[in-house]
């Protein structure tokens, strides 16, 4: 039978299950992503483990988000990861080496293979043929340690593409596109699989940027073809010899459908705080700026930032714009340096930051207080940025640079010059010299794990009671994000190695005075909305507030990573039958479930009593071997009690 790309990628490494969609499954994973923000308990959990080695193929861990070394946390961690790596034999990228999901795809990524990361915008990789799945840290050390990837058999989301993209208009504006036309949950439990005559059109950066942010729509993955464009990419790369072609078969067929013409695209832009509150550039055109901000995973290519310093080359940015420039990698750097480029920037007005994920991650590059922010990152939730009340809008780079000349949110159509050509080099710039390959395996067994102060244990659960009775300790609405429940920055990150410590700031971007409500209470349930725990797939979103006593959550529906990794650490994910209950229930309300084990094991229904309410009825959607994960109070345990 005629099979789409996703299909054949899953097929290839399919160990158990059947590709029916909503069936569990089993993936063997080929190649492994961390990054600092979620790799410190990644290597934590390989210690725990007591790996000698990792399994994959490929095994990466990069330094890129928590660059900012205000005090010894970050640095002590840096020098943890790189002692891991030594110890357990994966890939090393220092800091500064650049963003993770760049590097790995002109260093590492290859066609027909699996990618799973600790970071949710993992999909990246699929621009080039992969299947490239963001996950929980725990679910990645996993897959190091050997193990299948389990997962529910998504849906394909088939999206053809035509035509071509008029001047002004980029990749990063075709994602935006999908954004307004589905929301923030449109690709849930779905592949979205991209085909047809417009790819040839568009190189494999820009489908890296749509690949990327497919993540925004809550989609499992993306997936690209590998054509001759990723043939030519890989050969600027010097790894064409690791090229294999992957095509879908004429006459496949997908589970839902969108077409695209390219080009009949405009400038877009998501306002705040949400990816998919999508308009036209031009609606919003003359409204106050502060900040223009060209970089991040989401627009890492040489042409996005090849295209700013043509718009500014003989220029000045407006004395009223902060002109943040976040390169993607020091071989970026280098090969803008060595174009003309880079002077170019820099003699604008542009400040050259160094080469990471930065301000995305709020770290650095915090905008003022009410004041608007344009950016390429690929994310604006609510206080992401650093700043608690931000005002963050999501643009293309043409967008993003307009704006910065004319000191104003601007529709780069209407400017006063012609639209740059610029193309990718033939020859960029390739530097591994800050790539640290594994150790011969004897040499590594010699190793010992640098621990700073701020590296604690991770703290052991118990398993799922089969009776309990807990107050409902906080109610939230829909679409609330993991930055929400577990805020990003320079503040908080660097306890990434320290949940007691982190713990200290769950929530608090939604309600202050949960943590300490928490630690007074003790067990207790949170009540939440549709698409729960949508974007970053950091694990403390999950692990933080079962250490404050989390044991259960009850939701319209969940976000795929944040759903699992809530399983991974033992609370109970359970999902509204009748999502008008919703209403009914009240922050402070008293709830009890008896026969939990039972219920788990033997149906799909938990029955919740309300103290002074009617009962609701309930559902977990858990396979028999999550049910027995909570049951062991968390993966961790669960491997542990196999032996």
């Amino acid at each position: 039978m005629a099979q789409n790309v996703a299909q054949k990628l899953i097929e290839a490494h399919l160990l158990e299950g059947e590709m029916t969609p909503g069936k569990e499954i089993a993936l063997r994973i080929d190649q492994t992503l961390t990054q600092d923000a979620t790799g410190t308990l990644v290597m934590l959990e390989l210690e725990a483990m007591k790996l000698d080695r990792v399994k994959t193929e490929v095994s990466a861990q990069y330094v890129d988000h928590n660059l900012i070394q205000e005090d010894n946390k970050n640095p002590d961690d840096h020098l943890f990861l790189q002692s891991a790596c030594e110890r357990f034999g994966a890939w090393f990228s220092r800091p500064g080496n650049g963003i993770s999901h760049a590097v790995h795809m002109e260093r590492f990524g290859r066609p027909g293979k699996t990618l799973l990361g600790s970071d949710s915008h993992t999909p990246a990789g699929g621009s080039m043929g992969m299947l490239a799945i963001g996950a929980g840290g725990l679910e990645v050390a996993m897959a190091m340690a050997g193990e299948p990837l389990y997962t529910k058999m998504p849906k394909v989301f088939g999206v053809k593409l035509t035509g071509k993209l008029p001047d002004w208009v980029s990749a990063k504006d075709v994602i935006l596109e999908m954004l307004r036309r589905h929301g923030v949950s449109g690709g849930v439990g779905t592949i979205i699989e991209y085909y047809g005559p417009g790819l040839d059109n568009l190189e494999a950066m820009d489908r890296h940027v749509i690949a990327n942010m497919g993540a925004e729509l809550g989609a499992t993955t993306t997936v690209f073809p590998a054509d001759d464009e990723i043939r030519g990419f890989m050969r600027s790369q010097d790894r064409e010899d690791e090229y294999e072609e992957l095509v879908a078969d004429e006459g496949c067929e997908y589970d839902k459908h969108d077409e695209i013409d390219l080009s009949t695209l405009v400038p877009l832009i998501a306002k705040p705080t949400s990816p998919g509150n999508v308009v036209p550039v031009e609606e919003l055109a003359g409204e106050d700026l502060y900040q223009a901000y060209v970089g991040s995973s989401a627009n890492p290519g040489y042409r996005d930032f090849a295209i700013a310093a043509e718009m500014v080359r003989g220029r000045q940015v407006s004395k009223h714009v902060s002109f943040d420039v976040n390169p993607s990698s020091r071989a970026m750097l280098q090969t803008l340096a060595r174009d003309d480029r880079l002077g170019q920037l820099i003699a604008s007005g542009a400040r050259i930051h160094q080469a990471g994920c930065n301000g995305c991650i709020g770290m650095g590059q915090a905008p003022a207080s009410g004041r608007n922010s344009l950016r390429t990152t690929p994310r604006n939730f609510p206080g992401r940025s650093g700043t608690k009340e931000d005002s963050v809008f999501l643009c293309s780079p043409e967008t993003a640079v307009a704006s910065a000349l004319m000191g104003k949110i601007t529709d780069p159509r209407t400017l006063d010059f012609d639209y740059p050509k610029v193309g990718n080099p033939d020859d960029p710039v390739v530097n591994d010299m800050m790539l640290e390959a594994p150790l011969p395996l004897e040499e590594a067994r010699k190793v010992e794990l640098v621990k700073g102060p701020n590296i604690k244990s991770l703290p052991d659960f118990d398993g799922i009671p089969d009776a309990f009775e807990l107050p409902v300790l906080l109610k939230v609405g829909d679409d609330i994000s993991t930055d929400e429940i577990m805020r990003a920055g320079a503040e908080v990150l660097p306890f990434r190695s320290n949940i007691p410590a982190i713990a200290e700031f769950v929530y608090d971007v939604v309600d202050e005075e949960y943590p300490k409500r928490a630690k007074n209470t003790g067990d207790h349930v949170i009540i939440g909305g549709s698409n729960y725990g949508q974007g970053s797939s950091r694990e403390h979103a999950a692990i933080a507030p079962r250490y404050l006593g989390l044991r259960a959550v009850i939701a319209k529906d969940y976000a795929r990573i944040h759903w699992q990794n809530l399983v991974n650490f033992g609370v109970l994910p359970l999902i509204y039958s009748n999502g008008d209950d919703h209403e009914s229930l009240k922050q402070g309300a008293k709830l009890s479930i008896s026969g939990l084990h039972a219920a788990l094991a033997e149906s799909d229904t938990v029955t919740v009593e309300v103290k002074g309410g009617e009962p609701i009825e309930c559902r977990h959607g858990l396979s028999p071997r999550q049910v027995e994960i909570l049951m062991a109070g968390g993966l961790i345990n669960w491997k542990r009690d196999q032996g």
